[in-house]
């Protein structure tokens, strides 16, 4: 088993306000909230081809119309 420690970004601050984390564990990459320390909240779950197809899109600005009202 190959995990990775959690990480965040740096954007997204110290406050532990709106902010995800995301590993390397079973050969998927894991994303999950901050504040869940415990473990015991909702984690999603990602095959390697999709996270990269997602980093692809963001490094784009594919999604950047998601976060404008």
């Amino acid at each position: 088993m190959n995990t990775t420690p959690w990480i965040k970004a740096t954007k997204s601050g110290g406050t532990g306000g709106n902010c995800v984390a995301a590993r390397r564990h079973d050969g998927m990459i894991e994303v999950r909230d901050t504040k869940d320390v415990a473990g015991t909240g909702p984690t999603l779950r990602f095959t390697y081809a999709e996270w990269d197809a997602f980093l692809d899109g963001a490094k784009r600005t594919e999604f950047d119309h998601l976060t404008v009202e």
